[in-house]
């Protein structure tokens, strides 16, 4: 029997990041990877909860706290979980959030990973600014009242 050799789409979503934030841009980053850190990907072993981004003095955009698990078939050659990893982005690209960054209260969070059909890792971010706690409440809100509606819509 012949294997089904179609690539199953990895899309890995960090829910938490749009409960804490408003977005204000996205931008699609690529990621600079070592080893086995791709095939983790692809396994679906990556946790952004705690994910955010920050400028180096070089100009340089690096994610940290972006955990990819290792590699369950690795040997010692194995790559390290918790390493900060650059972000490739074009100099326009960079300008603009190194300008909006500097404002107050603004961060940049990582919200997707997925490969894309050339098989790169990328990481979908966005420029956002935290919410406060009752914006959370009417979001909830909102999303309850979508809920019924779509219940009622139903019957």
């Amino acid at each position: 029997m012949a294997k089904d050799t179609a690539p199953k789409k990895i899309n890995i979503v960090n829910r938490r990041a749009s409960h804490e934030y408003a977005f204000l841009a996205k931008y699609d980053a690529g990621i600079m990877l070592q080893g086995t850190e791709i095939k983790s990907i692809r396994d679906g072993n990556v946790n952004m909860q705690d994910g955010f981004c920050l400028f180096h003095t070089d100009g340089s955009l690096w994610v940290h706290n972006l955990t990819i698990a290792k590699y369950t078939e690795g040997t010692y050659n194995n790559h390290e979980p918790m390493r900060e990893r650059k972000l490739l982005l074009t100099k326009r690209e960079l300008k603009q959030l190194a300008g909006k960054n500097q404002e107050q209260g603004l961060t940049i969070v990582p919200l997707r990973m997925f490969v894309n059909d050339r098989g790169f890792a990328k990481l979908e971010i966005a420029l956002a600014k935290g919410k406060k706690l009752y914006d959370k409440r009417e979001d909830l809100k909102a999303k309850d009242q979508k809920r019924e509606m779509d219940r009622a819509r139903d019957y």
